[in-house]
């Protein structure tokens, strides 16, 4: 883990919004603006990607991710790498210490697969992803929801190679901070899952804020 505090006031940022637990937010960053995450309670699961904002086809890649930093997790100094190769953003500040890049999204179909039929009609990541990239209405579809981004998330990896969906590492008010490398749309969905520990079954808002660069 590498814990590191951010020197950014809240009160200084130009953009601040809370995000309910299993809404959707999307909002675009210019190159250079500083985007911080917030873990208002603890233990909530933030579903994430990032897209390059001049061409939703070039994204946010796991395997390009983790082969660049020979790391499964992010942390400070973590750079979000797209399909195309480029550096969308640098992890800057972070207290939590170690986010998820492997679980996925949850959906309606794994929730009946991994819990009980039942849960099939429960809200889930896939679903908001949906709504936000229909809301967006500027070219985008269901085929650009990728392979995410789970901030806060603890899915430790067994010898066996296998994930495991576990008790949450994060606390009220942790936060991972990030540098737009280059014009960005952000998509998240704050996790509305209820069926296992990775927000303590107990979905919870975050608060995303915005700042411009340094001396602008």
């Amino acid at each position: 883990m590498s814990l590191t505090a951010s020197r950014l006031n809240p009160s200084h940022a130009v953009h601040s919004a809370e995000v309910p637990a299993g809404e959707p937010w999307m909002h675009e960053l210019r190159k250079g603006q500083y985007f911080r995450i917030v873990d208002l309670y603890g233990n909530q699961a933030v579903d994430t990607l990032f897209y390059n904002a001049r061409d939703y086809s070039d994204r946010y890649s796991a395997q390009d991710t983790i082969r660049a930093q020979g790391n499964l997790y992010l942390t400070t100094g973590t750079r979000l790498m797209s399909s195309e190769g480029h550096v969308l953003l640098t992890i800057v500040a972070d207290t939590c210490g170690r986010h998820d890049t492997l679980g996925g999204a949850c959906a309606n179909e794994s929730n009946m697969v991994r819990y009980d039929i039942s849960k099939g009609s429960m809200h889930a990541c896939r679903a908001s992803f949906l709504k936000a990239v229909t809301e967006w209405n500027r070219g985008m579809s269901k085929r650009d929801i990728a392979h995410n981004i789970n901030f806060f998330m603890n899915v430790p990896v067994t010898p066996e190679g296998g994930l495991t969906f576990e008790d949450g590492i994060s606390e009220s008010g942790k936060y991972v901070e990030m540098r737009a490398e280059m014009d960005v749309l952000v998509m998240i969905s704050n996790c509305p899952q209820l069926n296992n520990p990775c927000n303590a079954y107990n979905p919870t808002p975050i608060q995303v804020l915005i700042w411009e660069p340094p001396g602008e």
